[in-house]
Parts: structure tokens; C-alpha cells; sequence
């Protein structure tokens, strides 16, 4: 049997305690068995490279260098690493050996909750098999991004909120490797109500399991 671990802490505003429920119950009916944490301490635990896949929900915060040595010898061993919004995307600011390993890192969300679109860019993975370009109204994530990510899908920005940026063309959801390790990112998901929205949560599903090893 696969095993996962999800770790959430960090910023309340983006709910994770409720959001790992959200994503338990979703690798549990994938089969997994699932472990649930919700302090960073977790990530230094030596068992944690016997796992199949980690799904950090940690908005913000620090991670001890022990933590963040194991966890990433963890992915670089094999572990998958799947993650979303600012619980993967934007967490350990100060961390670039993290981000390094996410292949992205948080800038800003110029408007904040707005209406935008996500467009599928790889029709052709089987993470996106069937989802065709969507609507979406969250927080439009600008995003340092590694050039060496398989972006999957992206979003244009308009320039409304931040004129300097109309028409930059920012990856929503990624995968890479990263040593033996598969690392799975998607932008979306600032709240648990948008596990509602059908493609963001099977984009997410997906995500989770091609990660897994």
C-alpha cells in the first residue's frame, strides 16, 4: 500500500487544517494510507524517505534546517512531493534549497480574488487528459518559476491591477523531477471551497498520484 503524509500549518487564511482533511479523504480513496501532521517537525523524521508522496500545506512559516535536510534528501531518494497555492508554492520564504525543489516560489496576487482564465497548455498529459481551458475566480498567482518545469497549464495576466505585467503568460501547474524524486505544483486552490470547482480538484487529484512513487 502507498503512503502519504500531509503536513499543514502556517497562515490560517488559506484553512488548511480543513483543506488536509479535504485531501485525505481523497488519497484515501486512492488507496493510500495517510498520515496527518500538522507541525514541520514531521519533515525530519527519518521514515519520511520510506514514503510514497508528501503533500506539504504550510503557507509561509519556517522550517528548521534538520526539517528541510531530510525532506528534501526524502524527494531527492525517491519520495514524491505534491502540493498547492501558497501550502507548497508559498511556504518557508526563506528556504531557496525548498524552492529550488519546488521549482517556484510565490511573488503576488495583483487584484487579489479576481476572475481569470487557466488554460490547459499539455491536452496531452494524462494529468490533463479530458479538462479543457477554464474560467476561475481566485487569487491569480505571480510566480518565480524554474525554466526546467513541464508546465501543464498556464494563465495570461491583463494588467489591470498591475500594468507592467499585462499579457505575461505565468504557469498554473507544473511537474518536474527533482533527483529521483517526481514534484507535482499546481497554483490554484486558495480556500477549501474551490475543492469544489471539478478541474481544480482532479488537476490536484492527478497530480498527487502521478507524483507518488
Amino acid at each position: 500500500m502507498r503512503e502519504a503524509l500531509i503536513v499543514w500549518g502556517g497562515w490560517s487564511g488559506h484553512e488548511p487544517e480543513q483543506c488536509s482533511a479535504i485531501i485525505r479523504d481523497m488519497l484515501e480513496e486512492d488507496g493510500f494510507k495517510v498520515y496527518v501532521e500538522n507541525t514541520t517537525e514531521a519533515f525530519a523524521d527519518p521514515s519520511v524517505r520510506d514514503l510514497s508522496l508528501i503533500v506539504p500545506i504550510f503557507t509561509m512559516s519556517k522550517i528548521e534546517k534538520e526539517e528541510l535536510s531530510n525532506l528534501t534528501a526524502a524527494v531527492e531518494g525517491g519520495v514524491g512531493l505534491a502540493g498547492y497555492h501558497g501550502g507548497m508554492g508559498d511556504a518557508f520564504r526563506d528556504a531557496v534549497d525548498y524552492q529550488f525543489m519546488v521549482g517556484g516560489q510565490w511573488v503576488a496576487h495583483p487584484g487579489n480574488i479576481i476572475d481569470y482564465r487557466v488554460d490547459i497548455t499539455r491536452s496531452d498529459d494524462p494529468i490533463m487528459e479530458g479538462i479543457e481551458s477554464f474560467p476561475y475566480r481566485s487569487e491569480q498567482y505571480y510566480m518565480h518559476v524554474d525554466p526546467s518545469n513541464e508546465v501543464l497549464a498556464t494563465t495570461t495576466f491583463k494588467g489591470d491591477h498591475a500594468y507592467w505585467i499585462d499579457g505575461v503568460v505565468m504557469p498554473v501547474a507544473w511537474k518536474r523531477k527533482h533527483g529521483k524524486g517526481r514534484v507535482f505544483y499546481s497554483a490554484l486552490g486558495h480556500v477549501a471551497s474551490e475543492f469544489e470547482v471539478p478541474q481544480m480538484r482532479t488537476i490536484l487529484r492527478r497530480g498527487m498520484n502521478w507524483a507518488a512513487r
